[in-house]
Parts: structure tokens; sequence; C-alpha cells
């Protein structure tokens, strides 16, 4: 898509989302009302009707647009509302769900758990309705964990492709009900979560297909997934189980009781559970469009949806970026052609010029939005979403090569919120989009995110995935901050991620800023053109304060995409890739120019976000010296502007790396990158005005250092030391030292 394309798409956005449109000369508007407590068939204010009256009400309306206005209030679903082809707008007419003027009317799939009764030990018990399974639980809106204990490394938890080990080291062996547990894993992109089907001795099994599908050997995916399962080499520990009783120690924990059909929560502070509003989602879907065309939802609210598939003996076998691996047998599909996406609270399938706006999107136990089955020409626009256990949009569909009337095309999810999604699922990004052409995303805000934060393209480099529909997509003036957390565990991913050829993708004017930043490994990237990524520009992007590498392309099946003319603070290695090009960048940057400036404020939904501006860094005008040198890596490769250039010191006692600033000059923080293989452990920082460090100020650094460890120091300085407080190696990537 060119730059006439995008403004014709947001022009196209601007216009659906003006007064609705009179295709005709003809009668104005018939307006239907609903309410939560609705019924009948008037629709009228006096008298409104329930969400499915004024669906039906609707259907008999012709020759006009419809506008179903829904009163403030909470409508409570046990089942989801349906729209279907009968359901759209009519010969250029328009079919509008909106909230009544001055009204916030919430589709909820909650269940209030009312009863509650107080134990000695201080937590509280409910007892659940049958049909209702718990598996996220809201106390006056406020999420609650499931009850979770500590990590346990693989050397104790030994995954292989049939169980575990752990059990007695755990206490597995000794809990009344372990069956009700699940195992929570992260492997690099990947999560799992998989019940506990039995304990024997030492060693437990879980739950199936759950567990084969989270091990290798399944037959259903390529080897590349295979490395990252739960009994590969990259499985490191169980990051902790959870939903059983003795966790239960903690203020806002919860806990399921299969057996008792039970709830047991423990408060925080100041909440009493007389009073409280304690609600567990129970409804999957809250509102599904099926086939629908020329449809407006606006102004409405979905909170508490659930997701069952996690609860079930399928449990939640992550593959990529929120969509799973399902079933216990299935075709051999090592592009992700089967794979599942969550459940959504919204989901459009098939739709022509559907728009979503001003929704919000809250309190959700899967996704938000789900755009699928070939839904074309549809926008999700200005809308909120935060706590969600999975992502907030997904749009699209994961075959390469759909019938026409299935593909996903000319699509807009543009100056939307995203918050806080990936919440339970933290291998879920915030807006994904599959094997889609021509799809617009542009001036989101994306903030606080395990994961990545876009990502657009599927397949990899598979042989049936190599030729797709993917084309002319465009991921421009995103906000995207706080992503790819480092406590998550969650790897090898991006603020901005890609996936497949897609000739015509442009990724331009966008601030990312602090992707994997305080990263524990070599890893995080702002913009990954990953694996057969290919046919992309990159332009005129703003990124600071990566993990890693600001754009990356390693693979060198990736090919012909060009980076030109973005602003940066590191620098990163050239575009690996037949006709890959890298011009016109400004790299090592410690202060943003104004140009960069303007770049970023204007990117995101609101337009004029805050900039964390660059910190000047005095270590670039030091002099750098360390103990010893190993090969070439150097002392000064530290303070080049460069995170992925290390220096390296031999192993010896005492190792140090040492830098001079020619002057004694006021300190307030330094930044100390560990080296790509992430060396340095266990260090002193020292920061002195003599050269002997005998007036020396010391820190104390336990254990590796991150990417970066960041010391407020406050101090006088001229020189600054790095040493070792036992025998190895100094290996660093950069060390600023901020005035």
């Amino acid at each position: 898509m060119n730059g006439t394309r995008l403004v014709l798409a947001l022009a196209t956005t601007a216009a659906l989302l003006s007064a609705a449109p009179v295709a005709q000369a003809g009668a104005g508007p018939r307006t239907l009302h609903a309410a939560p407590d609705g019924s009948g068939s008037t629709c009228s204010p006096g008298r409104p009707c329930s969400l499915d009256g004024a669906r039906d009400a609707a259907r008999a309306v012709h020759g006009r647009d419809v506008r179903v206005e829904l009163a403030d209030g909470t409508y409570t679903l046990s089942k989801p509302l349906q729209l279907g082809a009968a359901d759209s707008g009519r010969d250029g007419h328009t079919v509008t769900w909106t909230a009544a003027p001055g009204a916030d009317p919430v589709l909820s799939g909650g269940r209030a758990l009312t009863g509650w009764s107080a134990n000695a030990d201080g937590t509280w018990t409910v007892k659940v309705p049958d049909g209702v399974t718990p598996r996220q639980l809201f106390v006056d809106g406020e999420r609650a964990v499931r009850a979770r204990g500590d990590s346990c490394a693989a050397s104790v938890c030994d995954a292989t492709k049939t169980g575990m080990t752990g059990a007695r080291a755990t206490g597995i062996a000794d809990w009344a009900r372990p069956t009700d547990a699940e195992a929570v894993i992260r492997v690099r992109w990947r999560n799992y979560h998989c019940r506990i089907a039995s304990v024997s001795g030492d060693a437990m099994t879980f739950a199936q297909p759950c567990w084969t599908n989270s091990a290798s050997g399944t037959d259903r995916t390529g080897p590349a997934w295979d490395t990252t399962t739960v009994d590969s080499t990259r499985y490191t520990k169980v990051s902790y189980f959870e939903n059983a009783p003795e966790l239960l120690d903690q203020p806002g924990e919860f806990v399921w009781d299969s057996a008792g059909r039970t709830v047991t929560y423990q408060p925080r502070p100041g909440e009493d559970m007389r009073r409280a509003e304690a609600v567990t989602p129970v409804t999957e879907n809250l509102l599904v469009l099926d086939g629908t065309h020329d449809v407006r939802v606006t102004g409405i609210g979905f909170a508490y949806a659930a997701y069952r598939q996690p609860s079930t003996d399928e449990g939640y076998a992550g593959t990529q970026a929120g969509l799973t691996l399902t079933g216990a047998t299935g075709p051999t599909d090592h592009a992700g052609r089967h794979y599942t996406k969550p459940a959504a609270a919204l989901t459009v399938r098939g739709g022509r010029n559907v728009v979503v706006d001003r929704g919000v999107f809250t309190r959700l136990g899967g996704a938000g939005v789900v755009f699928e089955q070939g839904t074309q020409d549809s926008i999700l626009t200005r809308s909120r979403f935060t706590d969600l256990s999975s992502g907030a949009a997904y749009i699209g569909d994961t075959e390469p090569m759909p019938a026409a009337e299935l593909v996903g095309a000319r699509n807009t999810v543009s100056y939307n919120t995203v918050r806080r999604a990936g919440v339970e699922y933290t291998d879920a990004v915030g807006i994904w989009a599959g094997y889609e052409a021509e799809t617009v995303i542009d001036h989101n805000t994306l903030d606080d995110l395990p994961y990545s934060g876009i990502s657009v393209g599927w397949g990899w480099n598979q042989p049936e995935a190599r030729q797709s529909v993917l084309r002319d997509n465009r991921i421009t003036n995103n906000r995207i901050t706080n992503v790819m957390r480092v406590a998550y565990d969650q790897h090898d991913g991006g603020a901005i991620y890609t996936q497949g050829a897609q000739p015509g993708t442009v990724i331009s004017g966008n601030y990312i800023n602090r992707s994997a930043y305080g990263n524990t490994e070599r890893d995080g990237n702002g913009i990954y053109l990953d694996e057969q990524s290919s046919h992309i520009t990159v332009t005129r992007n703003v990124i600071t304060r990566i993990g890693y590498k600001w754009v990356s392309n390693w693979a060198d099946y990736g090919i012909d995409n060009h980076a030109t003319g973005n602003w940066t603070d590191t620098a990163a290695p050239a575009l690996t890739g037949t006709g890959s090009t890298m011009t016109d960048n400004r790299t090592g940057l410690d202060r943003l120019p104004d140009e960069a400036l303007h770049v970023a404020a204007a990117a995101g939904a609101a337009g004029r976000g805050h900039v964390e501006q660059l910190r000047p860094d005095l270590a670039r005008a030091g002099t750098a010296t360390q103990s010893s040198t190993d090969g070439t890596a150097a002392a000064a490769l530290a303070t080049d502007g460069d995170t992925t250039t290390d220096t390296r010191t031999l192993a010896e006692p005492g190792a140090w790396w040492q830098l001079d600033l020619g002057d004694t000059r006021h300190i307030g923080q330094i930044e100390v990158w560990n080296n790509t293989s992430m060396t340095t452990a266990d260090f002193d920082v020292q920061l002195a005005t003599t050269a002997d460090f005998s007036d020396a100020t010391t820190l104390h650094v336990t254990g590796k250092a991150l990417r970066p460890t960041v010391l407020d120091t406050d101090r006088e300085a001229r020189y600054v030391r790095i040493k070792l407080s036992g025998t190895g190696r100094v290996a660093l990537a950069h060390v600023l030292i901020h005035p």
C-alpha cells in the first residue's frame, strides 16, 4: 500500500466514523431502545426491549438506517448477542448499535459470587453455582491472582514427553488435591498452562492433549517449534504451579476447589467480602457478528468474558502470539494453519464494512476483539483495552492462501489504547494480524505488555507458507512502550514483530521506547523482521532503550528489507538477506534531535504523547581501559554507543574495566549493559576522584548484570571502575554515565 492508499484508508475511516450516512433521500433513521431489564417488542424509550428483542425489531425495518440505543447499565449475558446477515444494513443503509446519549452500557459475561463465609485463617469461601468454573476472579473490579508458588528449576522439575519429576521437592506429592493445580511454563516466546492429571511418588503427569501438544514430537509442528517445547533444552524451569489451597498465602490470591465447588479468597487490606463485589467470567463471547455488513458498534463496554479452553484438558499449549495447538490429532501443520486463536469478547466473522468504535474492553479472561474468516474493509478504532488475560485484537487468520472470500483485507486498527494485555497468557501480543493484505495499524498506543506489541504476518520459513496473500500492510505512527517486560520471562520478540514475505509493507513513524529494557539475556528488539520477513520498508521510526537490537533481520532467507531514516540510541548489525539495506539511519544518539522528538510525540492514539528524551552520556568522551583484553574485545567497545558490540577481559582474579572522564564530574546514574553472553556477574562499581581509587565509593551488584543494570549514584567522580569480586571475566556491551 503506498502513501496515497494510506491517506485514502484513513479518510475512509473518518467518513465511516462521522454521522450515520444517508444513502438516499427518505425517512430518517429508526431508533430502537434497549435496556438491561428490557422486554417486549415496543423498543421505545418508555418500554425498551432486551438486546435480542431490539435485534429482532431492527430486522423488520426496511429502507432506512437503524439505531439501537443501549441504556445505561450492565447487560448480563448467559450467551452471546448474535448478529447475522439478516442484521446487516441493507440497500446502502447502516445498522448502528450504540450507547444512548450519556449512557455507559456494558455487556458482561460475569457471574457475581455471593454468600461468602469467613474462615478462621482470615480467608473467605463461597459456594460456586453449577456450570461455573472460575478461572479468574475480580474483587471490586481488581483482578485477583490464582494462588501460586515459587519457580522450580529444570534440574528438579525435569520435563519429558510424558510428564515431570519434582512432586516431592515442591511438596505437590503431599497436596490434598493436586489435580486442580496447573504448571505454568514459559520457554522463549511460548507459554504453557497444563493441569496436573496424577501424582505418583516424585512423578507427575498432565492433562492430555495439553501435555503432548506442549512437548516435542507431535509431528504437527515444524522443527523450529520443537526447540522451545517443555521437554526441549531451552526449558529451564516451571515458572510456578498455581491453584492449590496449599499455595494460598498472599492477599489478593484465590483458589478454586473443583470437588467442593468452592472459591476461597484471601482479601487485600480494606476488602470486606460481606460487601465486596466478586465477579468471575462465565460467558465466553459477548457479541458475535457472523456474515454481517454495514454495521457499527460504538460506545459499548465489554467486561468479564471467559476463555474456557485453558481450564479443559486442552489446556493452553502456546505456539506464538497467544495462539495455541489444540486437539489430540490433526494434520501436520508446520506453518501454523490450524492453530487456535483465543476466545474474544467481540468476534466478527466474514464481516464487510463493520466498524467497532469507542469500545471499552476490560477484565477479560481471553482476548478483546477478533476479525476473522475473511473480514474485510472493517475498522477497530478509538477503543480502550485494559486488564486482559490474552491479547487485545486478533485480525485475520493463519491460512496462507485462502479462498478469495476468506482473505482478510483492507482492515484498519487505529487510535486504540492497549494497556496490561497478556496478563495471564504472557505470550500474547497487543495487536496481532495474520495473513492480511492492505491492513493498516495506525496511531495506536500500547504499553505494559509481557511480550511483543504489534505482530503482523505468519508462516516462518515453512515451504507451504512462502507464497501467501500477505502484502501492502502499514504499521504506522504507533506508540509502543514498556513491552517485552523482563519479569515475564518471554523472549525472542519485539515491539513490532513481522513474519513472512509481504511486499509493499511499511513500518513508519512509530515511537518505541523500553522494549526488553533491563533484560536478563541478549534478547529483545525494537523492530524484529523475523524469519522470512521480506520486502518491508522500515523508515522514520524513533527507537530507544532497547534490550538488544533496534532493528533485527537475522535470517538470510528474509530478503529485500530496507531500514532508512530512523533514529536510535544504539546500532545493529547490517540486515541479513539478499538485497537488504540500511541507509541514512541516525544511530548511537545520546540526544534525540527535534525532528525525532516531533515524530515520537505525534505517535500514538493521543497524538501528543510524552517522549522520554535520551540522557547525555559522559562516557563517550572518556578513555576506557581494562585489566586485560581477550582478542579484539577492546575496552572502548563499551563506549561506542552500540549495545551489540562487546568488551572482554581474560578470566582472572579481580578483573576490571575502567573509565577516565578526564575531569571530575557529577554522576547521577550509571547504566551497565552486560555483554551478549551475559558474562559479568558479582561485581563492584567504584567511583573515585583519584586514579588510585583511595577515596572510592563502592556499589555492589550481586548476580549477573542486566541489559542494563541501572545504578543511581549522585556522586562526584572522575574515574569509574567495574571490578569483579572474585575470579572471572568482565565483559560489557555498553556503559553509560549520565550527569
